[in-house]
């Protein structure tokens, strides 16, 4: 293959001559790309000029997410001299797991070292009816929730699409190894805001979905965001058809700034009219996620907005234990309090599950997530 890396893009030149001249002029360096990040149409281009068919392409990819091959050797029905030339001029980004904790429960949390040496983190959640895994979207983030750790942290960067798709791969094997049973499950639940990295949150779940890919149900996947309105909207136009998840956790304004700083741009009137846009264009539920904090949002009060925030669109709310972290000061609310506020929902009609925290010994339950080595 031909090409020179120009300005971090890749362009083509058929003339070995000016190839030559290039390099030797400022005598650079190509930095190898990785090549889960290119298209069908990209690796046609590139074999296209090195003389492959175009054939060859289809058969990376398939390698690639199908296969979830790790190393070019593996593609053994390529040439030797193409998979020479293609581990010569690319890589594959692996992410490996560094360190796997077991709860009681059975829960498995991962931390998976990246090829730059950041570090993210992954759960296996075993249940009787399903084999989820809770991935992350990027390392570190950005919007600062007040009662979840990964908020503590700076967000240093997105993953890429591959490097969610191998965090399923890996859960999946830890799967089938500890328990003999595949994945059934995925949900974007784990470090960073899904919707602030959104193309490659989308190419992972299309590698996921595809047939060419890893061939799961849409229906099985399920996206959780804390509420950007606008990418609200784009996923309507989208028209995806995997599950929405909304971190509420308050249908009061007042109370959401306290602990979600992002509903100050995006409030509850705006994240409504995102929610009515997103079913308009997908006509698919939403679910809401909602922590009960001891006197805080935990009142019939609170119940009482949050049914009234219900009406927007079909849906259906999951209470969630709160899961306390060294950073913040809340507590999980009383048991009986937790009932009512659920017996409340469902007087005024509203689908409601009470979720049990798993992985809580090993700070693994939701909003637990968080890199404590350096």
């Amino acid at each position: 293959m031909k090409f020179i890396s120009i300005a971090g893009s890749l362009q083509y030149d058929y003339n070995d001559a000016q190839i030559i001249k290039y390099i030797c002029t400022v005598n650079e360096i190509v930095e190898k790309k990785e090549i889960r990040n290119l298209s069908i149409e990209d690796l046609k281009g590139l074999l296209a000029v090195e003389g492959e068919p175009a054939f060859r392409a289809k058969q990376i990819l398939e390698w690639l997410w199908m296969k979830s091959a790790r190393t070019f050797d593996e593609m053994s029905n390529l040439p030797k001299a193409l998979r020479e030339k293609l581990n010569n001029r690319f890589t594959i980004n692996a992410i490996n797991i560094h360190q796997s904790q077991h709860s009681s429960d059975k829960t498995i949390k991962n931390t998976f070292r990246l090829f730059d040496n950041n570090i993210i983190e992954g759960v296996l959640i075993p249940t009787s009816e399903r084999m989820t895994a809770c991935v992350s979207s990027q390392v570190g983030c950005s919007l600062s929730c007040k009662f979840c750790a990964t908020g503590y942290m700076d967000r240093k960067r997105n993953l890429d699409a591959g490097e969610i798709y191998d965090q399923v791969v890996l859960i999946d094997q830890q799967a089938k190894a500890n328990y003999d049973i595949p994945l059934s499950n995925i949900v974007y639940m784990g470090m960073g805001e899904p919707l602030l990295n959104y193309a490659n949150v989308m190419r992972s779940i299309d590698r996921l979905t595809a047939e060419d890919g890893l061939n799961m149900s849409p229906k099985r996947i399920t996206v959780s965001t804390a509420g950007i309105a606008k990418m609200i909207k784009k996923l309507g136009d989208d028209q995806v058809k995997f599950n929405l998840a909304l971190s509420l956790h308050a249908a009061n304004d007042t109370k959401r700034n306290e602990i979600m700083p992002i509903n100050e741009q995006n409030t509850l009137k705006a994240l409504a009219e995102a929610l009515k846009y997103y079913f308009l264009k997908t006509k698919n539920p939403v679910t809401y996620e909602y922590i009960l904090f001891d006197n805080f949002n935990d009142s019939l009060e609170d119940a009482a907005e949050l049914a009234k925030f219900c009406r927007h669109i079909p849906c259906k709310v999951n209470i969630i234990e709160y899961n306390p972290i060294s950073f913040a000061s809340y507590t999980n609310s009383e048991e009986d309090k937790t009932e009512a506020f659920a017996a409340f929902l469902k007087k005024q009609g509203v689908i409601t599950n009470i979720r049990r925290s798993r992985g809580k010994d090993i700070d693994a339950a939701c909003g637990q997530l968080a890199i404590k080595e350096s």
